[in-house]
């Protein structure tokens, strides 16, 4: 092969090499700042926030009524009083949820789930001190249930809607059983035990971490760094090319 034609042919390798480098480098500049600058994911509804709207909201689809049919059969005064205020409070309540929803784009509940709906036809068929029992026993215990979830995602919430739910939501859930506490019907040997982390075990941290919303896999930190080593990287092999040729 002459010598012309050798030179020729190196000089079309170190080219091509220099056109896919320069591609890359390209297509680095292009595609890692974007996702560097991707929507943050506290911009996003985590899923414990959207748990605290389906599960506020579902508390006032059946306590509601239930609130109602205690104004109505109660047999005693306190019972019917606490009834109709109990109704009342979840009216505004399930309000300032459907807003928050609104809102936020989100889709919550719109009936009871059958768990619930079997509370309220137990309710239904129950008369007397029998109804006034089981009124008190399943709301409370209800409003037991929902009182931690609210403060774990006040606790952790990156999303000022829901704090602001959750703020309104702790406010009504601690009146509510503080009013079913008045009817001197609440069996507290009988609550669930409050489910605390074992020790050792930072189950609270892990409920926070959990509402933080959707990760995306590698930091933008790391991201940023690989971009500017490629850089770096491609500057350095594309003044060799040079100074060879």
């Amino acid at each position: 092969m002459a010598p012309l034609d050798s030179a020729r042919r190196r000089q079309g390798n170190r080219s091509r090499r220099l056109a896919v480098l320069l591609t890359t480098i390209v297509a680095a500049l292009v595609v890692l700042p974007g996702v560097a600058l991707a929507a943050p994911a506290a911009q996003q509804l985590a899923a414990a926030d959207q748990a605290l709207l389906d599960g506020v909201r579902l508390a006032g689809l059946w306590e509601m009524p239930a609130g109602q049919m205690a104004a109505e059969k109660g047999s005693s005064q306190v019972v019917r009083e606490v009834g109709a205020e109990i109704a009342r409070q979840h009216e505004e309540l399930d309000r300032i949820t459907v807003e928050a929803a609104n809102k936020l784009s989100a889709v919550i509940p719109n009936a009871p789930t059958a768990e619930q709906q079997g509370w309220l036809t137990e309710m239904k068929d129950a008369r007397g001190a029998r109804f006034d029992q089981i009124f008190v026993t399943r709301l409370r215990v209800a409003h037991g249930k929902i009182f931690p979830v609210i403060g774990a995602v006040r606790a952790s919430t990156r999303n000022e809607v829901i704090r602001d739910l959750a703020n309104s939501a702790n406010t009504f859930v601690g009146d509510h059983m503080r009013m079913l506490e008045s009817t001197g019907l609440v069996r507290y040997a009988e609550l669930p035990p409050a489910a605390l982390p074992a020790p050792g075990n930072d189950g609270l941290l892990a409920a926070a971490q959990a509402n933080t919303g959707p990760q995306i896999g590698v930091s933008n930190t790391l991201i940023w760094a690989i971009f500017l080593g490629a850089l770096g990287t491609g500057g350095f092999l594309t003044y060799r090319m040079f100074r060879r040729s």
